[in-house]
């Protein structure tokens, strides 16, 4: 399935793929420089990074805030803003990224992409609470330390989604080692083996 005939089933409209397309290429001049995404996943850069973050943003309903951490390259934070630009214009969206380089190219690819958000540009165990109502993370952290950060700046009855790949199964019974938590799966669309965990309850056993 091609990157284009993948964001059809997820229901992306054409002002939506414009600000994509847009995205695509800040990203681009952007990654020589501060190694935004891998070189060898550059190529991929649809299915395996764009297409990836939209997935995330459907996985859930519509929150009044949502918290991307580590947001780096900004998957699926700014995805998820561009999305919203068209579907979510209500939604506040907050971006955690601690190296100063990265944030300075969220910041950029935003304004040139029409999405609204804040980044916060400090470490995640360092902001105050955000009280997000969906906080999200991609190639991050393990889940054990993700759900750290879920405990500080999720609101009681907000919903952590973690993109995870083929060993989330391990990851899974790790974390319930210090961890008690409601889980979901969804099924990744673009990675046979991955997932996206849903995870809502979160305290310390």
């Amino acid at each position: 399935m091609s990157s284009k005939d993948l964001l059809g089933t997820l229901n992306v409209s054409r002002e939506t793929m414009q600000r994509l397309e847009i995205f695509d290429t800040v990203i681009r001049k952007w990654n020589p420089k501060i190694n935004l995404v891998s070189r060898s996943s550059l190529d991929l850069l649809w299915t395996r990074h764009i297409a990836d973050s939209v997935q995330v943003f459907r996985c859930v309903e519509t929150p009044c805030h949502w918290v991307d951490i580590g947001s780096g390259g900004g998957f699926p934070g700014l995805v998820v803003a561009i999305l919203a630009a068209d579907e979510a214009p209500q939604m506040r969206i907050t971006l955690i990224e601690s190296d100063q380089r990265k944030s300075a190219f969220l910041r950029t690819a935003a304004r040139e992409c029409g999405a609204s958000l804040t980044v916060i540009s400090d470490r995640i165990e360092q902001v105050d609470p955000q009280k997000a109502n969906v906080l999200s993370a991609r190639a991050l952290a393990s889940l054990d330390d993700l759900l750290g950060f879920a405990e500080r700046h999720l609101t009681v009855d907000g919903i952590a989604v973690f993109p995870k790949g083929e060993n989330w199964k391990k990851e899974v019974d790790k974390a319930r080692q210090r961890w008690r938590f409601e889980m979901e799966t969804a099924k990744s669309l673009t990675e046979p083996e991955a997932v996206i965990l849903k995870i809502r309850g979160v305290e310390r056993v």
